[in-house]
Formats: C-alpha cells, sequence, structure tokens
C-alpha cells in the first residue's frame, strides 16, 4: 500500500509507530519554505513601492520645471509683469539738511542775543558752594553799573574804556582763605577779551556776611583775569588774616581756581540755556 504525498510516513516493519525523525524533518522543509516565500513577496514590496515613489518624484521635478505645466520658456510671462515682492512705499529723504543745533557761545556773545536777566543769582546762586569735596561758604555780593568803583588801580579805567555796562561781584571763604570774583559784562565778545588782556589792577576785595576785610594794602595776594563770550571775570585770593600769599600756598591757588572755574561754567550754563529755547521755539 503506497501512501500520498502528506499522508504521515510509517516506520519499517509496517507497525503503526509513526516515524518521528521524519516527520520533524518535513516539517522543518515546509517552515523553510513559507519562510522564503514571505521573505521574497517582501523585497517585490518593496521594490514596487521604491518605484512608485521614483515616479512620483519625477513627475513632481517635471511640474516644477521652468517652462511649468508644458509650457516652453517663451510663454511666461515678461519680469514687468510679475508682482512686486512688496507692495509697502518706499521712504523718502528730504533733500533739505535740518539746521544745525544753535551754538551756546553765540547766546554769550553779543548783548542782542543775550537777552536773559543778569541778577547775582543767576551767576552765583545759593548759599554755599560745593567743587569736589571742598565746601565754600557764600560772603557778601553786589552789582552795580559803576564799574570803576568796584577795582583797585587801573582796571577800573580798562573796564570803562572797553565799555562796561555793569560788574557783579560775589565773595567766598573757607579755611582762613577768602576770594572775590568780578564779572563785568560788555556789550560783544571782542571788548570782554581786550578788557582781559588789557587788565592791570585788580578787582576790589568784598568783605562782610561773615568773611572779614582780606587783602589789605602793602599784602601780597593772588590776582586774576580771564573772558569768555562778552564777560570778563577778576579773581582776587588771600588770607583773612592779612598774611602774604607765596607760590606755596596751594590752598590759596586752590581756592582761586575753583572760583573762576565755577564762574565760568556759570557763562556756558547761561549760553546753554538761551541755545535750548532757541532751539525748542516755534517757527516764526
Amino acid at each position: 500500500m503506497s501512501f500520498g504525498q502528506g499522508e504521515p510516513s510509517w516506520g519499517p516493519g509496517g507497525t503503526q509507530t509513526p516515524d518521528w525523525a521524519a516527520l520533524a524533518d518535513e516539517s522543518a522543509a515546509r517552515k523553510r519554505r513559507k519562510r522564503w516565500l514571505l521573505l521574497g513577496g517582501g523585497v517585490l514590496a518593496t521594490a514596487a513601492i521604491g518605484a512608485i515613489v521614483a515616479t512620483v518624484v519625477i513627475s513632481a521635478n517635471k511640474n516644477d520645471s521652468p517652462t511649468g505645466s508644458g509650457k516652453n520658456a517663451s510663454e511666461l510671462p515678461a519680469p514687468s509683469d510679475l508682482p512686486s515682492e512688496t507692495a509697502e512705499p518706499e521712504p523718502s529723504f528730504s533733500s533739505v539738511a535740518p539746521p544745525p543745533p544753535p551754538n551756546p557761545k553765540d547766546y554769550i556773545s553779543d548783548a542782542k542775543k543775550d537777552r536773559a536777566p543778569i541778577t547775582v543769582d543767576a551767576f552765583f546762586p545759593g548759599k554755599k558752594l560745593t567743587m569736589g569735596d571742598r565746601v565754600y561758604a557764600k560772603g557778601a555780593t553786589q552789582q552795580t553799573k559803576n564799574c570803576a568803583a568796584t577795582t583797585k588801580g587801573a582796571l577800573g579805567s580798562v573796564l570803562v574804556n572797553n565799555g562796561c555796562g555793569q560788574v557783579i561781584r560775589a565773595t567766598y571763604s573757607r579755611d582762613g582763605v577768602a576770594v572775590t570774583v568780578g564779572l563785568a559784562v560788555f556789550p560783544t565778545e571782542a571788548q570782554a577779551k581786550k578788557a582781559a588782556r588789557q587788565a592791570s589792577g585788580s578787582v576790589a576785595t568784598l568783605s562782610g556776611s561773615g568773611v572779614p576785610a582780606f587783602c589789605p594794602a602793602g599784602s601780597v595776594c593772588r590776582r586774576t583775569a580771564n573772558s569768555y563770550g562778552r564777560y570778563a571775570y577778576f579773581a582776587i585770593s588771600g588770607f583773612t588774616n592779612g598774611k602774604s600769599v607765596t607760590t606755596a600756598d596751594k590752598n590759596v591757588y586752590t581756592t582761586g581756581n575753583d572760583l573762576t572755574n565755577f564762574t565760568f561754567r556759570q557763562i556756558h550754563r547761561r549760553g546753554e540755556l538761551q541755545a535750548s529755547v532757541a532751539a525748542t521755539a516755534p517757527a516764526a
């Protein structure tokens, strides 16, 4: 009796005991065939998908080509027909340059522009002056149109001959040293410069308000003369005990320099304030 394909194979001797070894070999062979079939099908599927993707990419590249949808390059719109990249208006600039800002010195160099009030407090405000770590007490002040009366020696005639309109004096003191500053006002910068250059003699000291008389006749005191704009300013510095000043007395030099530097700054600030008002004023 023969056995059909797929039927169990029996061992020798015609017994009914299955040949387990043969059955195991046959089962393993079937599993191997099935696995190879699955692997083969996967490879074919992958290849098919790759071909589809490649076809899509090629088609997309064709549609993105310069001729687009089968058109020739000559059928494309001219560059002038294309829309611009932006619809925003281009910025425009005025061809007229803005005027330069006012120069502060212009406003303290000529009486026609220097119209702010001239007062003691405008130049020497408050009751004390602080310069760095040095504090000076403010003493007596004076404002007069009699320019010659505020001077000693030849300075009076120098001021008058150059057109001095008025003089403001202020005295400050610290640690036994005092200084009087005399601020002379002229119509123009040229007149103030000339008065400072011709200066001889000195401004007279101004005592009072806590400051005793200083720089008596016969003593040596430090004298300076400067100008800025239409203002000339003169200073005399010395000891309140009447002692003469020498070049070794640095505190006297420091006191005089502090007060003349402060006076210069006050004149410049006056110009800045007037220039600022002119810059913000509406056009006529």
